[in-house]
């Protein structure tokens, strides 16, 4: 045999030993499927629960306990009622000091817009007042300066007089006198006019003024009188509620204490 036959007829020999062993291992898990049979499940019957004596009587004794909650269910009602019914007192004791914080807050919410209303009225007095004195100081100042240009006005109609003129022309050496004195006389004119200008508008100022001011001390007055009518009904309010509380209490201190009642023989 040659040599190069050696090698291929070993390697085929155990390829054939390789296929064999993996045939018959297939067929060995065949027959293993084979044999393995599904079990039949296996019926059994529950036992019958039977009731024991003791459950019997804790049964009775549930429905004679919830007999018994439903009857004394009207007796609480019953026993509930008379509380029920001297609610009344208590309710009208309870509306009574609701009754009576009502009207202390609604006293306080008074008292308060009453001192806004002071504190507001105050306040415009005091700008009325400096109003009134502004306008006042206005007044003598317009009033200093129509003085002046009244006193000026006099004056110029002293000067404006022919021997006044002719008395302040003398001095000036002219050949034309006559034209000099009314030149002087026109310039007298022109300041008379502008004077009465002047006092025109200072008699209107004047007029404006004191308008102004009797308004200003009407409201100063009006606002005074209701500042003074606010302090007497604050004090009168504050009399009256010392007297109600001054009856009140020697009422409660002068009522008869209860006598405690005898106790019974022994």
């Amino acid at each position: 045999m040659p040599k190069h036959l050696v090698p291929k007829l070993l390697t085929g020999a155990v390829a054939l030993f390789i296929i064999a062993g993996f045939l018959l291992v297939d067929s060995s898990a065949q027959k293993r499927r084979r044999r393995r049979k599904p079990s039949a499940p296996q019926i059994t019957n529950p036992a019958i629960y039977q009731p024991s004596a003791n459950d019997n009587a804790n049964s009775n004794n549930s429905g004679d306990t919830s007999n018994a909650s439903a009857d004394t269910a009207p007796a609480n009602t019953q026993t509930a009622r008379p509380a029920s019914e001297e609610d009344p007192e208590a309710m009208k004791k309870t509306i009574r000091t609701l009754s009576g914080q009502v009207d202390k807050l609604t006293n306080k919410i008074n008292q308060m817009e009453e001192s806004q209303r002071s504190l507001v009225d105050l306040e415009r007095l005091s700008r009325a007042e400096g109003r009134s004195s502004a306008l006042n100081t206005e007044l003598r100042d317009v009033l200093a300066k129509q003085a002046d240009l009244e006193a000026r006005a006099e004056d110029i109609e002293f000067a404006l007089r022919p021997e006044n003129i002719e008395r302040s022309t003398a001095g000036y050496g002219t050949t034309r006198p006559e034209e000099l004195r009314e030149q002087r006389r026109k310039q007298l004119e022109n300041e008379k006019e502008r004077v009465r200008k002047q006092l025109d508008q200072l008699a209107a100022s004047r007029t404006r003024l004191e308008q102004a001011i009797a308004t200003s001390d009407a409201e100063v007055e009006r606002l005074r009188k209701k500042l003074d009518a606010a302090d007497e009904a604050a004090i009168q309010d504050a009399k009256t509620k010392a007297e109600s509380e001054g009856t009140s209490s020697s009422e409660s201190g002068s009522r008869p204490k209860p006598l405690p009642s005898p106790s019974p023989p022994q």
